[in-house]
């Protein structure tokens, strides 16, 4: 078999296997705390920093927003 080809299959198995544990693991526990809050929390965490990276934050955007409306008010 080609190494590439391999190499690409025993990652997406590994990647397939970690989904389905979290996926069993967090199933039998529901809406209650457990032990993986602190990983999902940083993993939320992590989301809202990259999506503020690409989109810039909120509270810039409404610092330029509030801004532009003082100076349209000025004129």
């Amino acid at each position: 078999m080609n190494p590439n080809t391999d190499k690409l299959i025993r990652r997406t198995t590994m990647v397939g296997t970690c989904v389905a544990a979290y996926l069993l693991i967090t199933a039998d526990y529901g809406p209650q705390p457990n032990v993986l809050d602190p990983i999902k929390n940083k993993i939320k965490s992590a989301e809202r920093s990259a999506k503020e990276f690409i989109f810039g934050s909120k509270k810039k955007q409404e610092e330029i927003d509030a801004g532009k409306t003082e100076s349209s008010n000025a004129k």
